[in-house]
């Protein structure tokens, strides 16, 4: 199993949901790719990514998945 969270500075002003609607977004492009993956995002004191159980390249590609889904937010988050 590979565990992703994403952490996001609780100090980014967010709208309400944002969190939430992020992690069901991401979970969903994730397992395109990874079946077998659990992605949490919270709110915390700074930004930051974490992949338990993966290797290197697989974080690289979770990297990826994770940007293209945050600057896609208009397409799939509504407020």
């Amino acid at each position: 199993m590979l565990y992703v969270e994403v952490t996001i500075d609780k100090k980014k002003k967010l709208p309400a949901g944002a969190a939430s609607a992020l992690a069901v977004e991401l979970n969903k492009r994730l397992q395109r790719k990874f079946p077998d993956v659990e992605a949490t995002v919270r709110l915390a004191g700074m930004d930051g990514l974490s992949v338990r159980n993966g290797t290197p390249a697989e974080r690289e590609m979770i990297e990826e998945i994770l940007q293209e889904t945050w600057e896609s937010a208009d397409d799939w988050f509504e407020p």
